[in-house]
């Protein structure tokens, strides 16, 4: 059975964008961007609203890639091998391979991937994150918490959720970012180990 991983870049003050729509603080040095591969090398399947969908499609594009840094080219490999679930009722295709689309978030439909996998899950994107917390479907939240205030945009989180989390690892980096990684506590005990 695979894990859900709600995984994002946030500012320190808990967004995933500035009021503009802009997340350019966020871009990753070598290490942060290390890490990330290392992540997703982890996860078989993307769960993905069509912003975020939109967002990482450039990772199928080689074209973008020349010049840049081999962890970079690297990241766009292991996207590439994973399986893309993208939510959304205005996307007519897909523009990436391995890529399905869904034209609505179903719960129950969520749960039978998470039991019929044999890796993690990902799920990206601040409105289906959202979904997937008020779902229960959300095993562990992984944040890299990037020394940034922006004084407001789109919430990493979502409002008027309570959860009780226990930290399962952390890691301070060079250039002052931080990851924390949390296991969603359930009534029988965390559910992320």
């Amino acid at each position: 059975m695979g894990k859900l991983i709600y995984a994002a870049n946030t500012s320190l003050d808990g967004y995933l964008e500035d009021e503009t729509g802009a997340f350019d603080w966020s871009v990753p040095d070598e290490a942060v961007h290390a890490f990330w591969n290392e992540h997703e090398r982890a996860i078989g399947t993307s769960l993905y609203g069509r912003r975020m969908y939109e967002t990482m499609r450039v990772w199928e594009d080689d074209e973008r890639l020349t010049g840049e840094p081999a962890v970079v080219q690297e990241y766009a490999a292991i996207w590439r091998n994973a399986d893309k679930v993208v939510y959304s009722t205005t996307l007519d295709e897909v523009s990436t391979a391995r890529t399905r689309i869904e034209r609505q978030f179903d719960p129950e439909a969520v749960r039978r991937l998470k039991e019929e996998s044999d890796a993690d899950l990902s799920i990206g994107g601040a409105t289906l994150g959202a979904e997937a917390f008020r779902h229960g479907l959300v095993d562990e939240c992984v944040l890299l918490l990037c020394p940034v205030l922006v004084g407001g945009g789109k919430p990493a989180l979502p409002r008027g959720v309570r959860l009780d989390l226990e930290l399962l690892d952390h890691r301070r980096f060079d250039n002052g970012v931080v990851y924390v990684r949390h296991a969603v506590r359930t009534p029988d005990g965390p559910s992320g180990r």
